[in-house]
């Protein structure tokens, strides 16, 4: 009895851990992989021979953009491309399966990149059973139609630049520059030629799909199947009438099924504000505005998104579906809630404020039932939570590029309808990151020959690796664009030259910064390894990629900033108080490396390491 009653037992702990074993096995990952950037470095043009210039060391042809051109902006161009090699084979030995790109996935919508684009998704669909869900970015679609194009900035023999155009009729004149290569590979595409293109990767429906459907399907999710769905897929059935004008222009959002009770929500916040004057034809590129702004223009121009979204929002939760959101623009303050600060100390225009969503975005999307939404366009580390009068919480996660400070992905693992766990895989080791080093030594001798007036700094190319190689980007850029553009120059004067000493003793409260030291465990002579330089390229990295950055700045140098803003918030200048504020907040945002969130509660919490 005693036996028989002791293997009944035994059976039942059995069966109790192998239903926790499969509970846990059920939990869905995401990797999420945003501002890719591809630029295919390898492409070929299909009607011009020009194969680009040699790499002197592995004999190998490339098409490549300047080093100087990647440090003026906010981008690298050439070496995200083995970057973007890597993560996805760290997402392959991870199993993940389902991959998200919000965004500007390629460099300018140019024919040759995308094609490279699809061609490396293709082959890790095949090799590795992975399935791609990709939106449209700013630098996807330009413009809503295709148009000519040109880089002057490609890098050519000699080290010069290399003009590439799709149109001979939009050359600058430069009697010094190398003879211009002319290929309709660089125009940009318009939404049908990239739509297309990237068919197999979200923007139709396939037959493994359980469920898709856009804005203008008119079927149920009981009366789906495949047919129903292709046949209202085609861009020519998702179209919106543009406010006050006559015009029509394609949306590429959707709503796809690919694993049961999990729904991506693809949103095209791609928006193209008409001219005042237009030119009265259906599809002159030429009538509208890029679409970097995102959803403060989304409210005004593509309202029928926000009526579609409540929609889904409704059924999800009626038929025990989780809903994860994605797109190319964040729907909350990216800026840690200092841009009200920002705007003062830099102006509106200034620190890409122009992008920050309006409150209203964030009040609106929450209450249309958006719960998590994955968002990209700014290259940063970042986690913004809004909770609305009626009670609902939109966690907004900023998912890093590849192509700039701090490389990472977001892997996205879903344990419940409740809830969920946010992990951000840092891509700091790249195979083949200085494979192009060789030319930016040629590059680096043509500009001082020619004696280019602020050269980059030649000290790059000693990078040890990818994630350093991303950090002397951001210090150059830093150097080079930022500063003399975004700072004001009477409170750049002020700072940038002082040391930490000089900005912690700038009231002359002496007895109160030596018990500030001491209660810090720190000693005056720690201020004096570092200049206002320093802490303004600090505020950059924390900015750029928040508590990814808190490692290598070190918490006793965070510790110095923290002593540093409380002196400077009583100073008599208000640019110093408002810096001090705006670093503080900077230094003081959510939970954004490694963390979980419960949808029922609205709580956020971080995941220690």
């Amino acid at each position: 009895m005693l036996r028989a009653l002791g293997l009944i037992l035994l059976l039942l702990f059995m069966y109790a851990c192998k239903s926790k074993q499969a509970e846990k096995n059920t939990a869905v990952k995401i990797a999420f992989i945003a501002d890719v950037h591809l630029q295919d470095i390898f492409g070929k043009f299909q009607d011009n021979n020009y194969k680009g210039v040699k790499n002197p060391e592995t004999g190998e042809y490339v098409n490549i953009r300047t080093m100087n051109s990647q440090l003026h902006s906010t981008r690298i161009f050439n070496e995200n491309y083995f970057a973007f090699l890597e993560a996805l084979n760290d997402i392959s030995k991870r199993g993940i399966k389902q991959v998200v790109l919000p965004g500007d996935f390629s460099d300018d919508g140019q024919p040759v990149h995308v094609r490279g684009l699809k061609k490396i998704l293709n082959k890790y669909t095949r090799k590795h059973g992975m399935s791609f869900f990709v939106t449209t970015g700013n630098h996807d679609v330009v413009r809503p139609f295709s148009q000519e194009a040109l880089k002057t900035d490609f890098l050519g023999k000699g080290g010069k630049e290399q003009i590439i155009s799709s149109s001979k009729n939009n050359l600058p004149e430069d009697k010094d520059q190398l003879e211009p290569i002319i290929t309709s590979d660089i125009k940009n595409w318009g939404y049908k030629e990239t739509i297309n293109e990237m068919a197999d990767f979200g923007f139709f429906p396939k037959k493994n799909d359980l469920y898709w459907e856009t804005p203008f399907s008119t079927y149920t999710y009981e009366g789906y199947n495949f047919d129903k769905a292709l046949k209202e897929s085609g861009l020519q059935k998702r179209t919106y009438a543009v406010v006050n004008t006559n015009l029509s222009l394609p949306d590429a959002s959707y709503l796809v099924e690919p694993i049961k009770g999990v729904w991506l929500l693809a949103i095209d916040a791609n928006v193209y504000v008409p001219n005042k004057k237009l030119s009265g034809a259906l599809d002159n590129p030429n009538d509208f505005s890029g679409a970097s702004i995102g959803y403060n223009n989304v409210l005004i121009y593509k309202k029928h998104l926000i009526d579609w979204i409540k929609k889904v929002s409704a059924e999800a939760r009626q038929k025990g579906k989780i809903v994860i959101a994605f797109s190319h623009y964040p729907m909350v303050d990216f800026n840690d809630d200092a841009s009200p600060e920002l705007k003062l100390l830099f102006g509106p225009h200034k620190m890409q404020l122009d992008r920050v969503p309006d409150e209203e975005v964030a009040q609106i999307f929450a209450d249309a039932g958006i719960q998590i939404h994955f968002g990209g366009h700014m290259h940063i580390n970042d986690t913004g939570v809004r909770t609305t009068a009626k009670g609902n919480t939109l966690f907004n996660i900023q998912t890093p590029s590849l192509a700039a400070y701090k490389p990472a992905y977001k892997i996205l693992t879903i344990h419940s309808n409740s809830e969920v766990e946010v992990e951000t895989i840092v891509v700091g080791s790249v195979s083949k990151f200085n494979n192009l080093f060789p030319f930016y030594e040629e590059e680096y001798a043509h500009l001082q020959n020619i004696k280019s007036p602020d050269i980059w700094n030649k000290d790059i190319l000693k990078a040890k690796d990818y994630e350093d190689f991303t950090r002397w980007h951001l210090k150059e850029l830093v150097r080079l664009r930022f500063l003399p553009e975004d700072f004001p120059v009477e409170f750049l004067a002020a700072i940038i030259k002082l040391s930490g000493k000089d900005l912690v003793q700038i009231n002359a409260n002496t007895a109160e910064v030596e018990q500030e030291l001491l209660s810090n465990h720190l000693a005056i002579q720690d201020f004096e390894s570092w200049t206002g330089f320093d802490m303004i390229f600090d505020f950059y990295r924390l900015k750029n990629a928040d508590e990814l950055a808190i490692p290598e700045i070190g918490k006793n140098r965070l510790k110095q900033y923290e002593m540093v803003c409380k002196q400077l918030e009583k100073s008599s200048n208000k640019n110093l108080v408002l810096w001090s504020k705006i670093v503080l907040k900077t230094m003081n945002g959510q939970p954004a490396d490694h963390f979980k969130i419960n949808l029922n509660t609205n709580k956020i919490d971080r995941i220690e390491p």
